[in-house]
């Protein structure tokens, strides 16, 4: 894969050296008798790129649901800031700074892109709940604030042309960056992205990065990128957490992660 005319990794500074926004630390999940995640501790770090990668079944989804508050852990604890907020909501969370997307899009059919947006900022950033914003989100004028967001949205993502196209019409390719750009819209602190690059052909997960990397530097907002694409992650992150079995076998700057023989045999094939 080639990014930013890539193929090397564009990871910046070590992501120990920052604050860590989102932690989980030493977090353990059962399903019945079978331990899903075990003692694993992972920090997402302000102003980096935080990759989280491993083969089906290693438990990435099992730990992105505890951290987005979707499930309670047997044991250990998820960290905010230093806040403990294990038993905190999505919805908390959410005003607490925390946005997420999904594996497969979670667009509202018969709504555009510009009522995406809208929706989004409103119950970010204000009193009302979403059945209520989703019935008046097309006769309540947008406020000053939520004008200037969107057109910010707009321009870092290059969906102006988009803007009033229902998300029925668009191509996963779009509709993925569309998602992003709503979990932005109320300037979250932290981004959790869960299989982004999942169905996108080539072109589609190049687009898709430099979205990311967009994210990133103009937004300065902390990402954690779960993928089953170990390439992606490579290129992109700057931190790098291995999960297996519902262990982290290794973690690691992009480049010690490629070198590390536990990671060559279970995802490279042994290749140096």
């Amino acid at each position: 894969m080639s990014i930013d005319g890539f193929g090397t990794t564009v990871a910046g500074p070590t992501a120990p050296g920052t604050s860590a926004v989102v932690e989980a630390r030493n977090v353990s999940v059962f399903f019945g008798g079978i331990r899903a995640l075990d003692d694993v501790s992972l920090a997402v770090r302000s102003h980096a790129i935080t990759g989280l990668v491993g083969p089906n079944g290693a438990g990435k989804t099992t730990l992105f649901g505890v951290l987005s508050g979707l499930r309670r852990p047997a044991g250990g604890r998820v960290l905010m800031d230093g806040v403990d907020v294990t038993t905190s909501s999505p919805r908390h969370l959410a005003r607490s700074g925390m946005a997420r997307t999904f594996q497969r899009p979670q667009l509202f059919a018969g709504l555009t892109v510009r009522e995406h947006l809208s929706l989004a900022y409103r119950l970010s950033c204000g009193p009302a709940r979403f059945w209520r914003d989703a019935v008046r989100v097309r006769r309540q004028r947008p406020d000053a604030g939520e004008k200037e967001r969107i057109a910010q949205l707009a321009e870092l993502f290059d969906l102006d042309a988009q803007l009033d196209v229902y998300v029925d019409n668009l191509g996963l390719g779009t509709a993925r960056i569309v998602e992003l750009a709503r979990g932005l819209a109320a300037r979250p602190r932290v981004l959790l992205l869960d299989e982004p690059s999942s169905g996108l052909d080539t072109s589609e997960t190049e687009q898709l990065a430099h979205a990311l990397l967009t994210i990133q530097r103009a937004e300065g907002v902390a990402l954690l990128l779960v993928e089953h694409d170990l390439e992606l992650v490579l290129a992109l992150s700057n931190w790098v957490y291995v999960l297996d079995f519902g262990s982290v076998v290794a973690e690691g700057r992009p480049t010690d992660i490629r070198r590390n023989p536990v990671v060559q045999a279970a995802y490279l094939g042994g290749a140096a």
